[in-house]
């Protein structure tokens, strides 16, 4: 829709000085708005006029002209987006022709017939005037809107109030939904309320189909199928930072949407966009503040520790609790094309992320602070005793890892879960162990949530202090194999891998590998002929085993 304000063809027709006019062709758009109104003594007018202009002349060229004339000016009009045109029809030179007035009513154009004695300049005089009239109606109408605006930020009003002021003055129903915090507002009116789950089921769907629509950003008009209705549907993106971060939604169900409804949704999209700004720079406060707490909990330094721990009833935490540390670490399908923006990062996913988190564990009943670093989150919570906590943490992981996968389902995601420990000053041993969580678990399972207490051996095998010997041990055992496989191609190590996680049945090894037995078998032999080891003695078999699992911690 093109910000067209002005009067109608109807309000035209209303007007004194076309008491005796009347509508002859284009019936079903006699709402169309009038911005300008020109004379045409030449069809080649056309060519300069604007949307929303309305011609008047006299019915000469439709005398003088052919049926092919006549029709290729109407097609102009129509296609310039012309509001109408006027003709006067002298009683000497007869009406128009009924082709003409077929062709108008196919393409809902608006022709008038205007009354031979009333000149040209009076009409012209007329819609100017009213036109004026409103608008200077509207301006004001407009400053008014914007006062309530203004009214309602400066006294600290939350969303509510703004969209409640949209639909006031608009009179349709208005919905807006915010992408980050996942949060909607709605006002749909009395009239409506028998369509409201018709509204709430589109701006689902505008969502999930992840259409192109949905990262516009500029307005987007279309109609909808509503029981039965073709009803008008505007979508109005809420651009910030030039990142959309949401969008406002109306139908036309109880009075049309035009100009003027135009200008108060820009208006009001610009009002929301500074709420969400201050909103997002007053988070990102908190975010900083609780990051760099996290920081001096977890440090090495004493003195950066007991800082943190003399601050912690600032943030609610109590030193002989029960405490627990996750670690998010997301990567994008290409980190350096995802991610390789830290302050873009922040802004659009990590701290409206970092707010989610803290609204799931008020809903869970879970206290703690949540604070970021690089491209991860870090989650520290706190409870008062140990029962039940391997449930709550369950339920709360499987909620976030929900929340976190609607918002960016193509994210590779590692939640590391460290251990509980008691009292705030071994937070650092959680954080420790969750970090290790998450870079084991992204060698050794596919699984989006990592628990430290489920590593098994690799929780021993994770150790800083045991790199040296685990790839001296690495090199004296499996090394030998895997450089064999380089320079000869073959696929020794991957088959010994198999043979572990099939406990060494061949048979199932063989259907795995899609390979013959009897391939399976020699390469068996060669396996044990190159690294000098019996698979069938259990400890030089687990020594295997374990170089397998070296390998997959030093390749990573």
């Amino acid at each position: 829709m093109s910000r067209i304000n002005g009067i109608s063809v109807e309000n035209l027709l209303e007007m004194e000085v076309m008491k005796d006019c009347k509508l002859l062709a284009g019936f079903k758009s006699s709402k169309n708005t009038i911005s300008r109104i020109n004379i045409m003594a030449d069809p080649d007018i056309v060519e300069w006029t604007t949307s929303g202009e309305f011609l008047l002349t006299t019915s000469y060229f439709f005398e003088k002209s052919d049926i092919r004339e006549q029709i290729s000016l109407i097609k102009r009009c129509y296609e310039s987006n012309l509001a109408g045109i006027g003709v006067k029809i002298s009683p000497d030179l007869g009406a128009i022709s009924q082709e003409i007035l077929d062709l108008a009513d196919e393409l809902n154009f608006p022709i008038v017939d205007i009354e031979y004695s009333i000149p040209l300049s009076d009409i012209m005089m007329g819609v100017f005037k009213e036109i004026f009239n409103k608008q200077a109606s509207l301006l004001e109408r407009l400053e008014r809107v914007h006062e309530r605006l203004m009214h309602s930020m400066l006294r600290g009003s939350g969303l509510e109030n703004i969209i409640k002021i949209l639909q006031e003055n608009i009179k349709n129903p208005v919905v807006l939904s915010l992408i980050l915090s996942g949060e909607t507002f709605k006002q749909v009116g009395e009239k409506s309320q028998d369509f409201e789950e018709n509204f709430d089921q589109e701006v689902k769907s505008f969502y999930e189909n992840r259409n192109t629509q949905s990262k516009l950003r500029q307005l987007t008009e279309d109609e909808v199928l509503i029981k039965g209705r073709y009803i008008k549907r505007m979508i109005m993106p809420i651009i910030l930072r030039n990142q959309v971060y949401g969008h406002l939604f109306f139908w036309g169900t109880e009075t049309p949407l035009g100009g003027f409804d135009l200008s108060i949704i820009e208006s009001v999209s610009t009002t929301i966009a500074l709420f969400i700004l201050q909103q997002l720079s007053l988070k990102e406060v908190e975010i900083r503040y609780s990051s760099e707490y996290f920081e001096d909990l977890i440090s090495l330094d004493a003195s950066r520790k007991k800082k943190a721990l003399d601050r912690a009833k600032f943030f609610n935490l109590n030193n002989d609790d029960y405490y627990i540390v996750e670690v998010l670490s997301f990567k994008g399908e290409t980190d350096d094309e995802e991610l390789e923006d830290d302050l873009n990062y922040m802004q659009e996913f990590s701290n409206p992320m970092v707010n989610s988190i803290e609204t799931l564990m008020e809903r869970s009943n879970l206290k703690g602070i949540v604070s970021t670093k690089g491209h991860g989150i870090q989650i520290l919570l706190n409870f008062k005793n140990k029962d039940q906590v391997n449930d709550i943490l369950d339920e709360f992981n499987g909620k976030l890892l929900e929340i976190i996968l609607k918002r960016k389902k193509d994210i590779d995601l590692k939640i590391g879960v460290g251990r509980l420990y008691k009292e705030l000053t071994n937070v650092e041993k959680s954080f420790q162990d969750a970090i290790r969580a998450v870079r084991i678990g992204k060698v050794i399972s596919a699984k989006n949530i990592i628990y430290y207490d489920e590593l098994g051996i690799f929780k021993i095998l994770s150790q800083d202090f045991l790199n040296y010997e685990l790839e001296d041990f690495y090199n004296t055992t499996l090394k030998v194999l895997v450089e064999y496989d380089d320079k000869k191609s073959t696929e020794l190590v991957p088959t010994l891998s198999c043979f572990f996680k099939n406990s060494g049945n061949l048979t199932r090894i063989s259907e795995e590998l899609f390979t013959h037995y009897n391939t399976v078998l020699y390469r068996i032999k060669r396996i044990e002929e190159i690294t000098g080891v019996n698979l069938n003695d259990p400890s030089e078999r687990l020594n295997l085993e374990i170089a397998i699992k070296i390998k997959e911690l030093l390749e990573k």
